[in-house]
């Protein structure tokens, strides 16, 4: 079965400084006593076994142990509601990993799957910055340029399903509830970039 997604990636985690868990590759802990993320992607390009999926959105719901690396992660999957059943269960079954590709990798680590949910999910850009929202949950951030007007990023990254460059993106305020997972505040860990899945 061949499938690919391209699109873009916003994530939010309810660490207090840049996420320890991307950095140093699962190596060190969360800065909180959970690590709590939402991982939005937006598919601009995207087909599965011949179902095309463009144009949708799918979020993961994760509630790790602050060592990400220890696995046991509660993990679940938000779908918007203008995907049909088949996009829906095809989005799934890439997420599951069962389809190979980087969402594989994470087999190992998941411990309960919380299940598919659908519900609105939008993603939204306005004077440089992103807001996510799902459900009654949102989170907004903007890409962090330096003087040379590039975003900075961190690369090498060996363990995240969205690549090993991740672009950073700080998220001003969060507040998240969906699926038993709930955190949010101002000044957290966030990214934006590119994704690219294939197999």
């Amino acid at each position: 079965m061949a499938w690919h997604l391209n699109g873009m990636y916003y994530e939010n985690c309810s660490c207090t400084a840049t996420c320890p868990c991307t950095w140093s590759n699962m190596q060190f802990p969360a800065t909180n006593e959970r690590c709590n993320a939402t991982l939005a992607f937006t598919i601009d390009d995207g087909d599965i076994d011949g179902v095309d999926v463009s144009g949708h959105t799918f979020v993961l719901m994760v509630d790790s142990p602050p060592l990400m690396s220890e696995g046991g992660w509660n993990v679940g999957v938000i779908v918007d509601d203008g995907a049909s059943p088949e996009q829906v269960e095809a989005i799934g079954a890439v997420v599951s990993g069962s389809l190979g590709g980087p969402p594989a990798a994470l087999g190992p680590l998941l411990g309960n799957f919380l299940g598919i949910e659908q519900m609105p999910v939008s993603v939204t850009s306005e004077n440089g910055e992103h807001t996510v929202t799902f459900g009654d949950s949102s989170y907004t951030g903007r890409p962090h340029v330096n003087d040379s007007g590039e975003v900075v990023s961190l690369t090498g990254v060996d363990t995240h399903p969205a690549g090993p460059v991740l672009e950073l993106a700080p998220v001003s305020t969060s507040s998240i509830s969906a699926m038993g997972i709930s955190f949010g505040g101002e000044g957290l860990s966030g990214f934006a970039n590119p994704f690219s899945w294939a197999a």
